[in-house]
């Protein structure tokens, strides 16, 4: 399949905001990262419900949100009725893995799991059968314009071998650091997702990123 582009509003300009949506709209981009901080599980607090019911009213694409919270579980309802289409969460913050997943998918949305970098990728053998995504974070999680880590092409590689050894058809996203230089890279290692922010919307020519991502690796 042609890998998909998931521009992280968590670079947008704030102040205009409705314009980097649009923006969004009319790209090659497939669909929208939301990235969700509770100021607990990561130092920092970003998007509430409010701002994602008026993210969903104005997107034409689905909304693929990312819950780096504590206790995921109490809010999945508020996340479905707030607009997600995509729903992931990080591996360490649900005592029951597999019940999470479940309810997500009860709920009507894609249910995904999320590593960070010290996360050995082997965690989630059980449970890849049961999602339609898994996040490998190539930066530690909670700011944006971070450095990316290097490990991260391997731990693809991992991934891919394992969705191949359980017959699972989950989709690997890889956010943190990525451009137009690595892109190529990571879609070779295994990544079907890249996420991409300070590099689409601090870009001089967003829509052209977003262009180029899209055709990474494709010459």
């Amino acid at each position: 399949m042609t890998h998909l582009i998931a521009p992280s509003l968590l670079a947008a300009n704030f102040l205009s905001l409705a314009e980097d949506i649009e923006m969004v709209n009319s790209s090659q981009a497939d669909m929208f990262h939301i990235d969700v901080m509770d100021g607990h599980f990561v130092p920092n607090i970003t998007f509430g419900f409010f701002i994602i019911k008026q993210i969903r009213s104005m997107a034409k694409k689905p909304l693929d949100v990312h819950l780096m919270i504590n206790e995921p579980d109490r809010y999945l309802t508020a996340f479905k009725e707030a607009g997600a289409d995509w729903l992931s969460v990080h591996y360490e913050t649900c005592q029951h893995l597999h019940n999470t997943v479940n309810r997500i998918r009860e709920l009507g949305m894609k249910p995904g799991v999320v590593l960070n970098p010290h996360n050995a990728v082997d965690l989630l053998l059980d449970i890849l059968p049961e999602v339609d995504l898994v996040l490998i974070m190539s930066v530690n999680p909670g700011f944006g314009g971070q450095a990316f880590i290097e490990r991260t092409y391997s731990r693809l590689e991992r991934l891919r071998e394992l969705r191949q050894q359980t017959g699972s058809d989950f989709l690997i996203q890889v956010d943190g650091g990525v451009d137009t230089f690595n892109a190529p890279r990571l879609i070779k290692a295994g990544a079907d997702i890249l996420v991409a922010g300070t590099t689409v919307f601090k870009s001089p020519n967003p829509l052209q990123t977003i262009q180029d991502l899209k055709n990474a690796g494709t010459q």
